[in-house]
């Protein structure tokens, strides 16, 4: 019988349960606690007409986070670069070496999340993230790896592919606002970033007691998600109570992130999220994101804003956001948005 080799990170650490790797027990998952994944939506995006724009727009308001079906890109294309990034991680560790640092300024890096505590102790996460740009129009295949041979091209296939998914997602949000249909895209600004984020999760044998991903919020615009079907693991934060996200067979994950948040004035919700891990099977996911350029100035679109419902977040350019997200790190949960609230409170909450 084939004894199967611990995971090692890319840094050449073991992947075992150490302390390193073991949080805080009041920052335990508690997974008996979570409930199923029948309050998340599932929106089949087949149509085009006022019941869509109306579930996706309710989906956006009440939960931040929905699946959708039916979203036009090939079964097979989502399968094959699930694939090559399954292969990416499986490469020996010395040859993943190539990509890991600790320097979060290079775009194209593997590296380990972490959580710091009271004693400033710093607990490692029981996954590796891989991150590189892409882009749905323009070469960008050049950054990627070689090995595996088939992850280019794949991956190329795939961005054009996600960025018409986005650009039709922002379009439906847009409307549901009661804006037009390119406000969004627009008040993102021209040149957005582009970036994706591969999280993969190997067994773990007390999930109890550690974490794949602690709960943060996405700090972009807009986040689509896909999962290794069969393998539950993503988390939203409801009412403080954790729902399952589980794999939808040919869904991907729609997640609203911080930027959308301040546009809207707080009518749409960037939600809290995890990924916990299980004993069995290694999880996978892929996150797709679409991010404002640093000197794009956000802040709420004035069509929202009246003498009922006041501005809650002041203008800012992105840079100074990802500023404040960089002095956050490690703290027991960023708080990002919140260092944008203006004093006074709105006459209004949505």
């Amino acid at each position: 019988m084939e004894v199967k080799k611990p995971f090692r990170l890319a840094n050449n650490t073991v992947l075992s349960l150490s302390p390193d790797f073991i949080l805080p027990e009041e920052k335990r998952p508690c997974l008996s606690d979570v409930t199923s994944m029948h309050q998340v939506p599932i929106i089949d995006l087949k149509s085009y007409d006022d019941g869509l724009i109306q579930n996706i727009s309710d989906a956006c308001q009440n939960l931040g986070i929905f699946q959708v079906i039916n979203h036009g890109i090939p079964p097979d294309l989502c399968q094959n670069v699930l694939n090559a990034l399954l292969n990416f991680f499986q490469l020996p560790p010395e040859q993943r070496a190539l990509f890991f640092t600790e320097d979060h300024s290079k775009p194209v890096k593997i590296f380990n999340y972490y959580f710091k505590g009271d004693d400033q102790k710093k607990v490692t996460m029981w996954s590796e993230t891989f991150t590189h740009p892409w882009h749905p129009t323009q070469d960008f295949t050049h950054h990627l790896p070689t090995n595996p041979p088939q992850y280019r091209d794949v991956f190329d296939e795939y961005a054009k592919e996600i960025g018409t998914l986005m650009n039709r997602l922002l379009s439906l949000r847009s409307k549901g606002l009661g804006l037009e249909e390119g406000s969004l895209v627009k008040r993102l600004g021209d040149r957005p970033n582009f970036y994706s984020q591969a999280n993969y999760y190997p067994p773990c044998p007390e999930p109890e007691l550690t974490m794949g991903l602690n709960e943060h919020t996405d700090i972009t615009a807009l986040t689509v998600l896909q999962q290794l079907d069969r393998v539950p693991g993503l988390q939203v934060k409801c009412d403080e109570n954790w729902i399952a996200v589980d794999p939808v067979p040919g869904a991907l994950v729609i997640i609203l992130a911080d930027q959308m948040q301040v546009l809207s004035n707080g009518r749409y919700k960037s939600p809290v999220h995890r990924a916990v891990t299980n004993r069995l099977l290694p999880r996978l996911s892929l996150a797709m994101f679409y991010a404002p350029n640093d000197e794009t100035v956000i802040g709420p679109i004035e069509e929202l804003i009246d003498k009922e419902h006041s501005p809650i977040y002041r203008n800012y350019k992105y840079k100074e956001y990802m500023e404040e997200f960089r002095r956050q790190e490690g703290s027991k949960r960023r708080r990002v948005k919140e260092a944008f609230k203006l004093l006074h409170q709105p006459s209004y909450y949505y």
